[in-house]
């Protein structure tokens, strides 16, 4: 069988939790988070859909074409095999949804067709030697819409990606706006699955605390999600590309919170909201639990459990973080019964992104 056909037929789904050796200290220390060992919540077959990635073999690219400083890059970026195996194996992770970082940093359209050439290769390596450990989410370079085109069709067809990668906002200008049309329908044509991600609001020094001694990611991350989220359902976005499904990382946001406020004063958004729509959209996006998850009431009476979707965000969130913070936020919280749980571990997942289920995954390797 050729790579290729291996990695669309087998390679997006666990069919069994590896035994990994050398792990770095990171996640080698940790203890096993609190209730990780119970099976009829899936607790030991997860997917987890928000998990970074710098494939090593593009850090040693872009040095090279003097894009990056290695020894500048954040710790999120610095993502190693071993430890990586490690969390996955001690959190009881079964497969990591991959998603490439560094992709916004390229010159022209040919570098970023060469680095996405780098990083595409490095996934169908690791996808080939971890059989079913990694799926992949297809980046998305917006400046350069030819390429993007391109890499679509690249990870969709050859690695079989199961959904896409894009930022909340570009440039200032955030999802929902027409500008993201052709991108939009794009994905539409494949029902793809569309995960965002928030980074620095527009407008100030990247990197740069918009509070003194608060770092972004603290508060405005999750606003720049917000508004994302928001201006999808002000531009009825969803309605136009109706086969388009949207993850929100970080539970949302701040949108469950603002909820009710989105309905008593759309009025004032232009064009108005309605209440009516405001709802429509709470329940027709997904949220995930990186973050880790607040408690969780406001956000299933909001969209419901079964929108809810395990992730970890690793290697920004530590194993600390994970196994101390992130797990016990879902296995601890009274709002969830067991079969909630295993949807939000796994199945939900499953449902959301069919290409999961081609190595027909037998949740009786992970009890």
């Amino acid at each position: 069988m050729s790579r290729r056909s291996l990695l669309i037929t087998g390679g997006a789904v666990a069919t069994t939790v590896a035994a990994t050796g050398g792990a770095s200290a990171l996640a080698r220390e940790e203890a096993a988070p609190q209730g990780s060992q119970s099976g009829d919540d899936g607790g030991r077959g997860r997917i987890d859909v928000h998990h970074h990635y710098t494939a090593p073999a593009w850090v040693d690219w872009a040095e090279r074409e003097g894009l990056v400083r290695r020894e500048e890059l954040p710790w999120w970026a610095r993502w190693d095999l071993d430890s990586t195996l490690a969390l996955m194996d001690r959190v009881g992770i079964a497969t990591a949804v991959l998603n490439p970082t560094m992709q916004d940093r390229y010159r022209s359209a040919a570098q970023a067709r060469e680095g996405l050439t780098v990083v595409f290769e490095a996934l169908a390596d690791l996808m080939a030697a971890h059989p079913g450990r990694f799926a992949v989410l297809s980046p998305a370079v917006l400046d350069h819409p030819d390429v993007t085109t391109w890499a679509l069709k690249r990870a969709f067809d050859e690695l079989g990606a199961v959904g896409v990668s894009v930022k909340a906002n570009y440039n200032g200008v955030y999802l929902g706006d027409p500008s993201y049309d052709r991108f939009l329908a794009e994905l539409d044509e494949r029902a793809a699955v569309l995960i965002t991600h928030p980074l620095d609001l527009p407008g100030g020094p990247p990197g740069v605390p918009t509070v003194p001694g608060i770092p972004n990611f603290m508060c405005d991350f999750l606003l720049d999600s917000t508004r994302a989220a928001v201006n999808l359902i002000r531009t009825s976005a969803l309605d136009r590309y109706p086969r388009l499904s949207v993850v929100l990382p970080h539970a949302g946001g701040f949108l469950p919170q603002i909820a009710t406020r989105m309905k008593a004063f759309g009025s004032f958004c232009t064009p108005p909201l309605d209440a009516a729509r405001v709802q429509d959209y709470l329940h027709r996006f997904y949220y995930d639990t990186a973050g880790p998850l607040a408690p969780s009431g406001t956000l299933v009476a909001t969209a419901g459990a079964d929108r809810i979707l395990f992730g970890t965000d690793w290697p920004a969130a530590s194993a600390d973080i994970i196994t101390g913070f992130t797990v016990p936020a879902i296995e601890t919280d009274p709002v969830f019964t067991h079969r909630q749980r295993r949807g939000i571990n796994r199945d939900n997942a499953l449902r959301l992104m069919p290409t999961l289920k081609r190595a027909q995954y037998d949740s009786r390797s992970f009890t």
